[in-house]
């Protein structure tokens, strides 16, 4: 049997996410020209959300996201954006949690966060200088054979001439 993908939705894992879904809704304070349940048909939720973690596991550009395999990328991203405002992806954040703490225990009474937000120190000796800063040595040399260049009038407007 082959392994499944890492953006390959499983069907239990589908279970507990199709629920928390939000509902399509028409904005009642706009105007529609179509008749609600016209137009195009709405794209499969399960192959938008398969899409979604597509684009958030590989970490590619939504344009880039296969078009055969989960539709069309700008409407994908607009299902990621509309899911988001209106809060599917914290309310499947909080039903992983809940499970998690049913099966292991999350001990709630205890947690911390660690964060860094610099250079790694020890980075700079194994990989050596930054590749755009070789052969700057902090100023510049006048140029063979010549004196340095200055402008004949030490400064002046635009507006008057040379």
């Amino acid at each position: 049997m082959a392994r499944p993908r890492s953006w390959e939705v499983s069907d239990a894992f589908w279970a507990i996410a199709e629920p928390l879904i939000p509902e399509r809704k028409r904005d009642p304070s706009k105007g529609y020209r179509r008749k609600p349940g016209a137009g195009r048909k709405p794209l499969n939720y399960r192959q938008v959300f398969e899409g979604i973690v597509y684009v958030l596991r590989t970490g590619c550009q939504w344009k880039s996201l296969p078009r055969e395999r989960f539709g069309s990328p700008s409407s994908v991203h607009a299902y990621f954006r509309e899911w988001q405002a209106q809060g599917f992806f914290l309310a499947l954040w909080k039903a992983g949690l809940a499970e998690y703490d049913d099966m292991e225990g999350i001990a709630w009474e205890w947690q911390s966060i660690d964060a860094a937000m610099t250079k790694a120190p020890m980075a700079q000796e194994p990989v050596g200088p930054n590749p755009t800063d070789r052969g700057k040595n902090g100023h510049q040399e006048p140029p063979s054979g010549g004196r340095p260049w200055r402008p004949a009038v030490p400064r002046r407007n635009r507006g008057e001439p040379a």
